[in-house]
Parts: structure tokens; sequence; C-alpha cells
């Protein structure tokens, strides 16, 4: 962004101790400029780094958007924090709010949406989102996708009847998550009631996916192993995939299938 604004006929000021209510409100009041690195360097965020020198987004989050993962106290009887104090990431919830300020101080040119529903009652969606280029990915325009889904099983009541936005909301705190490398769940992903029943929903979704397109779980599992997804190892079936992983497998075979001419109906 050039500094070479036309400041002539304002009422500003240079004057150090004038309050910023002088200020035109035309003129903003902070420049977000990124340096060569592809940082914002205004000198108001503060970034904090890992050890090999790349970004530590975990620790960025701000722990205004930070609250006590209430399911994990209520399934192990402790009571509900009333502070994140002392907590670890997987007793924590991040909220909406703070992945949609990381995403915009990392930086993204583009966000789109694929929305599908597969039955009257069930959406899947998934979000690719367009970075802009900084130095931790060598200065190339990078890119990133998630899915999500949301039925009357896996969603509160509010969702019950925004199916599509809470499955939008999903995929879209999942891919930013994924891609800045944060651990903690965000709010927006868990589900209130019977998430067992959504799980289940996920396994055989993908069992009639893979017996329809001829593919055998070991196949499943040797390509998950091979992009070195968490835990591949140990999948014993279909039902130990995650169940953000299956929904995104259902959506690659399917893909697959249509660039072949193989008809997903």
């Amino acid at each position: 962004m050039s500094k070479n604004f036309n400041m002539e006929n304002t009422n500003t000021t240079t004057t150090a101790d004038v309050s910023i209510s002088a200020r035109p409100s035309c003129i903003p009041p902070r420049l977000f400029e990124r340096n060569e690195y592809g940082l914002i360097c205004d000198g108001a965020i503060t970034y904090v780094y890992n050890d090999d020198g790349t970004i530590n987004w975990r620790k960025m989050v701000k722990s205004e958007f930070l609250v006590p993962h209430k399911q994990v106290f209520e399934k192990t009887g402790k009571p509900i924090p009333t502070s994140i104090e002392g907590l670890n990431d997987k007793e924590l919830l991040i909220l909406l709010g703070g992945i949609k300020e990381l995403a915009a101080t990392r930086g993204y040119s583009r966000v789109s949406y694929q929305v599908t529903s597969p039955s009257n009652d069930y959406v899947v969606a998934v979000c690719l989102i367009d970075w802009i280029p900084n130095y931790e990915t060598q200065g190339r325009a990078v890119s990133s996708s998630g899915i999500g889904d949301a039925s009357p099983v896996n969603t509160t009541s509010f969702g019950k009847y925004n199916l599509g936005p809470f499955a939008e909301n999903r995929e879209f705190v999942r891919c930013v998550r994924q891609f800045l490398r944060i651990n903690i769940v965000s709010q927006e992903e868990i589900a209130e009631m019977a998430a067992e029943a959504a799980e289940d929903m996920a396994t055989t979704l993908l069992k009639e996916t893979i017996v329809k397109y001829g593919i055998t779980f070991e196949q499943i599992k040797a390509k998950l192993v091979e992009e070195k997804v968490e835990g591949a190892e140990t999948f014993a079936d279909c039902g130990s995939i995650p169940r953000y992983k299956q929904f995104e497998l259902i959506e690659r075979i399917k893909r697959k299938a249509e660039t072949r001419g193989i008809p997903s109906t």
C-alpha cells in the first residue's frame, strides 16, 4: 500500500499530543502495510515464532477468544473452570472471532465455498482459501481447504434451522486451523447433541462411497499414511478415520471419479 496520500485541504495536524479525534473520518488511523516477508509491519501486531523460525499461530490467539471446553469437563464429572488459566489445548475452545482475526492477520485473497446437500436434512460444505504469499511459503501464494457438515444430530437448536451457514462456519474454521497448525477445536466444530450419530453417518457414507467406486479400506489407509495423516497407521476401519477426514475422502473420491467420467449418482 502506498503512503503517498495527498494530505492537502484537510483539517489534520501532525502535532503528537493532539487527540486522534481531530483526525477526519476519511483518514484511517492505521494502515495495514505488509513488509517483504508478507507480515503486517506497523507495530500493532507482535508475531510469535517457533524454534524453526515459522510463526506460532497458536500462541497468537488472544485469550479473549478462548473459552473452557465444557463437554470435556462434563464427561469427566469435573467442574467447569471459570477461566482458561492453566488449561491445555484439549480443554479449550477457540471462538469464531479468533479464527477470523488470525485469518486476517495471515492474509488471504479469496474465500470460496462449495455446498452440497446429500439429503434434505444434511449439508456438506467445502471451503477453499487462497492465502497471500509470505516467507513461510517461500513467497508463493498457496491454498488450503476444509470440509464441514451439519445435520439435526450434530447442531444446536439454532443450527438445526441454519444447516448451510452452520456447515460453512465449520469448514471455514477447520480450513484456517489446519493451515495455521492450531490444534484447539473451535466452538463451531463441536456438537452439543448426539455426536455419535454424526460419526455413524459419516462412516456409513464413506463405506458406501468406497464400495460404489470399488475402493478398499486398505487403499484408503495406505493413502492416508502416505499423506502423513496423524494416526493413520493405527486406523483399523473406516470408523477409525476422523469425521472431518471421512467427508474429505468422500469428496475426493467423487471428484476423482468424475474426472474419469464416472457419474456420482
